[in-house]
């Protein structure tokens, strides 16, 4: 497929821009970006607040400028504009989707050339599906999915899509990855939690900062080489996450794309997927007609 020539962008506010200005947005879960969230309504156990990245010696990053990156599009391809994708994971040459909406929640397996569905479930109708994270390969391999506000995870069968286990957890669900050792998780706030993948517990926590100040509204997550890539909701951008201090370290202007596919029916930028083989991600957004095949270039 041919990329068209980009028409002009929605004007979806720009992370840094926002943050700079202290603009404070109101996200489904609370803060976007806002004053960080109170340390009494957690553990402090295993918890790595902004104020104890402050004290470490890696601390140092959080007053460095990000790196500022564009998403330089290599191919494009078809994707289901029903889809309202939540969570989008790369495996042997296909991807792994979960989508959202009450009533039209699934997990689906995608031909990614051409967008055909070759496998799917379907979510309970009073089930909103969220984030999606891939565990092992093959027989062992499992998918877990999580869910918006009913503090349920599925955890399904690579292979067969086989539900064999349900994990529970309190809060609400966005974005889901696995660091090849821990689940790490966000809930629209500026908070990522690592969980056991086994029992779902939470290992520890850390607060997200751009330069200092909190990054809520943390949505899709995708680990990649030691970092976590995260879509901010309502925004055209991607931070990447140092996951040690939680300071971002980059950020992806994806504006270009958001043009590519600007329409009524649309909704936002959400989906990330890494492809080890190729070193490139494939973006793509909820509702949106088109799969992106980028890199990650400094500006």
């Amino acid at each position: 497929m041919t990329l068209r020539a980009p028409r002009a962008a929605r004007r979806l506010p720009r992370l840094s821009t926002a943050l700079l200005a202290g603009v404070v947005t109101a996200g489904a879960a609370g803060l976007a970006c806002g004053p960080a969230p109170a340390a009494s309504g957690r553990s402090d156990a295993g918890s790595t607040s902004s104020a104890d990245a402050a004290a470490s010696p890696e601390a140092a990053m959080a007053d460095v400028a990000p790196e500022r990156l564009t998403a330089r599009v290599v191919a494009v391809y078809p994707h289901d504009p029903k889809a309202y994708t939540q969570g989008l994971v790369w495996h042997g040459g296909e991807l792994l989707e979960s989508t959202g909406q009450y009533g039209s929640s699934t997990l689906r397996r995608v031909r990614p050339a051409t967008g055909e569905v070759l496998q799917s479930v379907s979510l309970p109708a009073d089930l909103f599906g969220e984030g999606l994270a891939l565990i092992g390969e093959g027989e062992a391999g499992r998918l877990v999915q999580l869910t918006w506000q009913n503090g349920r995870a599925f955890v399904w069968a690579l292979d067969t899509f086989e539900l064999v286990d349900e994990h529970h957890y309190d809060g609400e669900g966005w974005g889901l990855c696995h660091d090849g050792k821990q689940l790490v998780m966000s809930d629209g706030s500026a908070t990522l939690r690592f969980r056991d993948p086994r029992t779902f517990s939470v290992a520890r926590e850390v607060d997200v900062t751009y330069l200092g100040r909190p990054v809520g509204a943390l949505n899709e997550l995708e680990c990649v080489d030691g970092k976590v890539y995260a879509n901010v909701w309502q925004t055209a951008e991607i931070v990447r996450i140092d996951p040690r201090t939680g300071a971002v370290d980059g950020v992806v202007d994806a504006r270009a794309l958001v043009a590519e596919v600007d329409s009524a029916a649309v909704d936002v930028l959400n989906g990330i997927a890494w492809v080890p083989e190729r070193r490139r991600f494939l973006l793509t957004g909820k509702l949106w007609p088109l799969l992106f095949e980028v890199t990650f270039e400094a500006r």
